[in-house]
């Protein structure tokens, strides 16, 4: 079964996009007729979508967030000053630096001009995140693209700032990982395997100290095996790597990456505040709530996290709480839910939403900081102690020997 993006007209008059399980697009529209729906247009869901910029497959052109980002901003400004999307389209598209950019817009231009709606223009490209195109399809609805596409360059920034904060807090301490292993790596192949004659000549007189012993034969031994060991290890980690690239096994690094004491945690709690963003942003343009949950459950990095949020949605449509249905999922914290809950009851639910995004952020910040914090001298102290070791190794058989030395002469 696949998924297809659906735009469709409810007997109401109402305009809504849903996400359909079918074996193929004309399935799915013949089921949505007998539903009663009249069927706009029917298109695939890609699979793998980040939750900011995928902006990957294929041959497809590859857009940069910084250039995205800018687009939007002008884009929103111009339908604000009350300019045409059409005109404001081929402004933008003269104008920007991104060569990447103008040709998307290019075509982009063509299909508004035979008539084709902005989302879908968009859609077609098959480069954008679903939660974009829906923020358009929600704009046009509501005649207020305008301030959909500010909510939306809102949440794109909050995304990216925290994504930057993240990437910069873990720097560090990879600078270090990274450091201290070529360090390791130096003293136990380069050094100590060029010692070993010295060592012999001192095993031959006076046993040598057992560090030394154990040091010695785990440096020699793939000292003198490197040749097949390296290809070996390289091999592993690109079978590993092929491996993770594949739906099953990200799913297993996911699910191994959830239960890590402090970054489990962290994880769920970034995921939590982009979660709770995007769906005031789509609730904010006249989205139904089951399909702003699809679209942003969707989006989840954390493939763990996403199967099982797949199970809110149909609670939803039977009839339940939102409230309850999240609780089904079992990965939002408690607090949130409650926030949610008090935000469902009292009709601000997509203000309470962003309550919960501000406060998440800010949670994920802290224990971001304590993540590091943790890990800085966890690194340190692990590695010091390798190489204390590799260095009690190399000289104690050097100390014994001149301490011997005297008392021998006596």
């Amino acid at each position: 079964m696949s998924e297809f993006i659906c735009r469709l007209g409810t007997p109401s008059g109402d305009i809504v996009t849903r996400i359909v399980e079918a074996t193929a697009a004309s399935d799915a529209r013949t089921q949505l007729e007998r539903d009663g729906f009249k069927v706009f247009s029917v298109s695939a869901a890609g699979g793998g979508i980040s939750s900011v910029l995928p902006f990957v497959g294929g041959q497809k052109r590859k857009v940069k967030q910084a250039d995205f980002l800018l687009f939007n901003q002008q884009l929103s400004a111009l339908l604000r000053a009350g300019i045409p999307v059409l005109q404001s389209i081929e402004l933008l598209k003269t104008r920007s630096a991104s060569s990447a950019l103008r040709a998307v817009l290019v075509d982009v231009e063509e299909k508004i001009k035979s008539g084709i709606p902005l989302s879908e223009a968009f859609e077609a490209q098959g480069i954008f995140p679903r939660i974009y195109t829906a923020s358009i399809l929600s704009g046009e609805k509501s005649g207020a693209l305008d301030e959909v596409l500010l909510r939306y360059v809102d949440y794109l920034k909050r995304s990216v700032g925290l994504s930057r904060k993240l990437r910069g807090a873990l720097a560090y301490p990879a600078f270090l990982l990274v450091a201290s292993g070529f360090m390791v790596a130096f003293l136990s192949l380069y050094i100590v395997p060029r010692m070993s004659d010295l060592f012999k000549n001192l095993s031959a007189n006076r046993g040598l100290p057992t560090i030394t012993v154990i040091v010695l034969a785990i440096s020699t031994g793939i000292a003198n095996n490197i040749w097949w060991l390296l290809p070996l290890v390289l091999i592993l980690v690109f079978g590993l790597f092929i491996w993770f690239r594949t739906d099953r096994g990200r799913l297993m690094l996911h699910r191994l990456v959830l239960k890590l004491p402090i970054a489990g945690m962290l994880i769920k709690q970034m995921a939590t505040a982009q979660l709770a963003r995007s769906l005031s942003t789509l609730l904010s343009g006249g989205i139904t709530v089951p399909d702003s949950w699809d679209i942003a459950a969707q989006a989840l990095n954390n493939l763990e996290l996403r199967r099982r949020s797949q199970s809110v949605s149909p609670m939803i449509r039977e009839g339940r709480g939102f409230t309850d249905s999240l609780k089904q999922a079992g990965w939002i914290p408690e607090l949130g839910v409650d926030m949610i809950g008090i935000g469902e009851g009292s009709g601000s639910l997509r203000e309470m939403l962003d309550e919960v995004a501000s406060f998440y952020d800010a949670e994920a910040e802290v224990k971001l900081e304590q993540l590091t914090t943790l890990m800085e001298p966890l690194i340190l102290i692990f590695m010091a102690g390798v190489v204390v070791c590799i260095l009690l190794a190399i000289y104690l058989p050097i100390i014994d020997t001149i301490s011997a030395g005297p008392m021998r002469g006596r």
